[in-house]
């Protein structure tokens, strides 16, 4: 048997998977080569595999963060028209840091903690997920 012909052969058996393989091959590295949307998708997939269901998964530049003296707090309003909400003592008790850089905060996790933070709203039963994200960052609105 000539070898061209059996390597016709098999390829005309495999199935045609190429294209979607490098699309996907493709896709997984422009998520893996930019440090924001790898961190993003590594916060995803940690968070899907808590088992606790929430609202919304939301990331720290979408909540509101207001100075109020000796905390920080961080606000994220609920479909019920409440607020879900932490300061930034509890944070630390939880083992996370707000880090501040003039008038912006980003979060650091330290001790290696899951990359997000459920937050149960303060009427409803509903929770959201924060995704614990260094790069991202939120401006704190002066409370005085």
């Amino acid at each position: 048997m000539n070898l061209k012909w059996k390597v016709n052969l098999i390829a005309s058996r495999a199935p045609h998977h190429g294209g979607d393989r490098f699309l996907k091959v493709q896709k997984a590295w422009e998520i893996l080569s930019d440090s924001r949307s790898r961190a993003l998708y590594d916060n995803m997939l940690i968070a899907s595999r808590h088992d606790t269901f929430v609202a919304d998964d939301i990331s720290l530049e979408d909540v509101m963060a207001e100075d109020a003296g000796d905390v920080i707090q961080l606000f994220y309003q609920c479909r019920c028209g409440d607020y879900y909400y932490v300061d930034s003592s509890e944070l630390e008790k939880m083992g996370y840091a707000l880090l501040r850089d003039g008038s912006k905060l980003s979060f650091e996790a330290q001790n290696a903690l899951p990359a997000s933070l459920v937050l149960p709203c303060g009427s409803c039963s509903l929770k959201v997920r924060i995704l614990i994200n260094p790069d991202d960052f939120v401006s704190i609105d002066h409370d005085h």
